[in-house]
């Protein structure tokens, strides 16, 4: 453990010194470089490739019986998971230990602000890619995008491609519904209900390609077909939906989804979820400090996040500063300042 003042990196003295060479490895999610060698996997894969950071946590994640009975629900009928509560419930978490336990591969995350529409999650065409292809072409020797061509400017997104026709469903985190404009959970409805949906630009010239066939890429980054411009899914994906109630939602999506509250974290699920990001003796040592997160966050709106920023950082500190280094780091959110 360090002295006091030992921990500090920038020391505010205005004397250019060596101190980055100090600082330890980053908490495990905030590791942009081991993403970064994730993302550049060999394609084998892997549970590790496919999970990166969710990993730990995903194996860790031991679901209360009502969740276990609503995860299931969702499984049998083909039908949306509509996960409420508070942040660091645990929402997410549950997507990532589906796809773990079941082998479904990478979580398709399509994340909700105010301005996202259907067709973010969809796809998206590059309309204005094309035209600069074709006005380069029209001007050098280069010959110009032909007709089948078209699937090139075309991504699909997160929605979009757990939609793809396959054996096995892909898992999809819709995360934050609530934070969307009015519109989208009523535009969600048809797409949700028919497992499927259209893409105009190739529809309108499907019987100008081979087989009426294009090549498009998925939100994984591999090329997929897309048959007579439709998009229809043989497995339907299990759709996580999560929202920390901060809107009600119309009843026909209601009527479409299952509905699952999850509770405020006990004190055994936050120790897991430390473990999982931290190990065990981080677990050990933030005990107490899990003990205060607990007993404030009846009276005050807190998150998980705050609490692991709390247990990482406070390990470098000396035990005299490693109080009212937390309370400045787990600060209510409820309150301005």
């Amino acid at each position: 453990m360090s002295e006091p003042g030992e921990w500090l990196i920038y020391r505010g003295a205005g004397e250019p010194h060596d101190g980055m060479s100090q600082l330890p490895p980053p908490p495990p999610w905030r590791d942009f470089a081991a993403r970064a060698e994730e993302a550049g996997g060999d394609g084998d894969g892997s549970a590790d490739r496919r999970l990166g950071g969710h990993r730990g946590i995903a194996e860790l994640h031991r679901p209360g019986a009502e969740e276990l009975e609503m995860i299931n629900a969702a499984l049998y009928l083909r039908r949306p998971l509509l996960v409420t509560g508070v942040p660091g419930a645990g929402k997410s978490t549950l997507a990532h230990s589906v796809a773990h336990e079941l082998g479904l591969g990478r979580v398709l995350r399509w994340p909700v602000v105010s301005r996202t529409t259907l067709l973010d999650g969809l796809y998206h065409y590059d309309a204005i890619a094309r035209l600069q292809d074709v006005q380069i072409a029209a001007h050098g020797d280069s010959a110009a995008p032909a007709t089948e061509d078209v699937g090139s400017y075309i991504r699909l997104g997160p929605l979009g491609t757990a939609l793809l026709p396959s054996d096995r469903p892909r898992v999809l985190l819709i995360d934050e519904l609530d934070k969307s404009d009015i519109d989208l959970p009523n535009d969600l409805l048809n797409v949700l209900e028919e497992g499927e949906f259209r893409i105009p630009e190739l529809e309108r010239i499907a019987d100008r390609l081979p087989g009426g066939e294009a090549r498009v890429l998925d939100d994984d980054g591999n090329k997929v077909t897309v048959r007579d411009g439709r998009v229809r899914c043989t497995a339907f994906p299990f759709t996580v939906l999560t929202s920390n109630g901060e809107r009600d939602f119309p009843a026909p999506l209601m009527r479409r989804c299952i509905h699952l509250e999850l509770g405020r974290p006990d004190h055994q699920r936050l120790a897991t979820f430390v473990r999982a990001h931290l190990g065990d003796d981080a677990a050990r040592d933030g005990d107490e400090l899990i003990a205060r997160f607990l007993e404030r966050s009846r009276t005050e709106l807190l998150a998980t996040d705050q609490l692991l920023n709390a247990i990482y950082l406070t390990d470098a500190a000396a035990p005299a500063g490693r109080d009212r280094l937390a309370d400045l780091l787990i600060q209510r959110l409820d309150r301005p300042r």
